[in-house]
């Protein structure tokens, strides 16, 4: 989170001077299709301006938070209703909202660019997730308490705030599968974050699948001599609907095998006519659990599901998941968190002793079957000073990019393959920004370096474009640049350096 003090020194709420106990949080959204805090804030900062003042503003282009009250003045964010006011005991944060949205009549909007716009959403509501975690922290606030975190919408029930819809009305009009309970959770989660010391080992959830479709068919095959042709017809689904959302389709359909019986549903509440592989909605001992009209629908429910435990991301896909508002958002990054006995925070999918490592069994022995790429299943890649220096070691991943995400963080370090070989060192040499020229019309703007990052939707065009940070990362042989505009990322592949 990047956070840029920007007091409205001008404005009358400023000036009145008055303090607050701080007793809660309260998240808006602006109400009008304006990404840019920067516009508030020109507008705001001044001694006429003296209908609204509010702590934050949340800018939609790149989520920087923009302080605009100490956090202890008493803003005027959210009027009052018929128990008194929130501007009382609340801080008060705006999250700015996409530029391609048109309101029509109250909280109702149309939408020309679906995917700028919930890329607009999800930024504000990540970067909104960390300053609530830093605020809570600051003022010893339980984000998940009654009436600690509440929206304008939630204010208004509760008879502290005036009748807004906010910010509750833009989720649910772009589909994202937010809510309050999600924020809340996301909120916790973010100040739980780095609180288990050791993670080096563990699988991450969110990724990119390792076992082929072809592995988990012959596992399966090997596994239920008898298995239905309409499971191994639906067996891709897993790859193409995790690839969709970022969740690791081969994880998923380890976890089917688990609670399906390897898809001969013994013993299990569900059977294949409900397309529920996953158990979802069996609660307890006698629950027939969900259904779902195809198998798509089905494992498209199971991957939203896993993805609400491993990330605080929005979906990309509108939600089908019957379940997906009951999880703490966040709550279960990896596999070996699944389980609640085993979770840092006692949430999971499942109450049974040692679920995620059941799932990793699964997965190992679908990754040792034929038809994948030689070694997958067994690589790791080991962090550490040197190959001989064993003691050394901080992680073990079976994901490269894990592997590398640790070293960057750890200078001095480097990422080993299983033959010593070093195949990664952060370069710590001193970056000078310099030009490159495009020149082709079509590259790619990403969010991060690589293409396991999501596209922005934007393309440079031709030009020459200002390199401020470089990186190593998927599909680029030369390497990925970082515009100096904030854009994100492009493959230096397409681009010339010119100086």
């Amino acid at each position: 989170m990047k956070l840029v003090q920007s007091i409205l020194t001008k404005n009358p709420c400023y000036t009145a001077g008055r303090k607050i106990t701080v007793k809660g949080l309260m998240l808006h959204s602006v109400g009008c299709s304006q990404p840019k805090a920067s516009v508030f804030i020109n507008s705001w900062n001044s001694p006429s301006y003296d209908n609204a003042c509010v702590h934050g503003f949340i800018d939609g282009n790149d989520g920087t938070v923009y302080q605009t009250l100490p956090w202890n003045h008493r803003g005027w964010h959210c009027g009052s209703g018929n128990k008194g006011s929130g501007n009382n005991t609340h801080i008060g944060v705006e999250m700015c909202e996409p530029a391609c949205i048109k309101y029509t009549s109250g909280a109702n909007f149309t939408c020309s660019d679906l995917t700028t716009a919930r890329a607009v959403s999800e930024r504000t509501y990540k970067a909104a997730a960390e300053l609530f975690a830093m605020l809570c922290r600051q003022y010893n606030l339980n984000p998940t308490a009654d009436g600690v975190i509440i929206s304008h919408r939630e204010g208004h029930r509760r008879g502290i705030a005036s009748n807004h819809g906010d910010p509750e009305h833009l989720w649910t009009q772009l589909g994202m599968g937010y809510t309050m309970d999600t924020f809340r959770w996301a909120v916790k989660a973010a100040m739980d974050k780095g609180s288990s010391s050791d993670t080096g080992g563990y699988t991450r959830i969110m990724g990119t699948a390792v076992a082929t479709a072809e592995q988990m068919e012959t596992y399966i095959k090997a596994k239920n001599p008898q298995v239905p042709q309409s499971v191994l017809d639906m067996i891709p689904l897993y790859l193409s609907e995790g690839k969709t959302e970022g969740v690791r389709g081969d994880i998923a359909f380890a976890q089917s095998c688990l609670e399906t019986g390897n898809f001969t549903f013994s013993g299990s509440a569900v059977t294949l006519e409900q397309n529920n592989f996953c158990g979802m909605g069996v609660t307890s001992n006698g629950m027939k659990g969900n259904s779902f009209d195809t198998p798509q629908f089905g494992i498209r429910a199971q991957i939203q599901h896993l993805k609400a435990y491993a990330s605080i991301d929005a979906l990309k896909n509108p939600c089908v998941d019957p379940r997906f508002k009951y999880v703490a958002r966040g709550s279960a990054e990896y596999v070996e968190w699944l389980g609640q006995q085993e979770n840092p925070q006692g949430k999971g999918w499942a109450a049974g002793a040692g679920y995620g490592e059941k799932i990793l069994t699964i997965l190992k022995n679908i990754c040792g079957t034929a038809g994948g790429a030689s070694g997958t299943a067994d690589t790791w890649y080991r962090v550490r000073k040197t190959w001989a220096d064993a003691k050394s070691q901080i992680g073990a991943f079976r994901v490269l990019e894990n592997a590398k995400n640790c070293v960057d963080k750890n200078p001095g370090y480097s990422v080993f393959d299983e033959n010593g070989v070093n195949i990664y060192t952060l370069d710590t040499a001193a970056f000078s920004p310099y030009l490159v020229r495009v020149s082709i019309t079509d590259l790619n703007i990403r969010k991060g370096p690589g293409t396991n990052y999501a596209k922005t939707g934007k393309f440079t065009g031709k030009g020459v474009f200002t390199i401020v940070e470089k990186q190593t990362g998927k599909g680029s042989d030369t390497g990925w640049g970082c515009l100096k505009s904030g854009a994100g990322w492009i493959s230096l592949d397409y681009a010339e350096k010119i100086s």
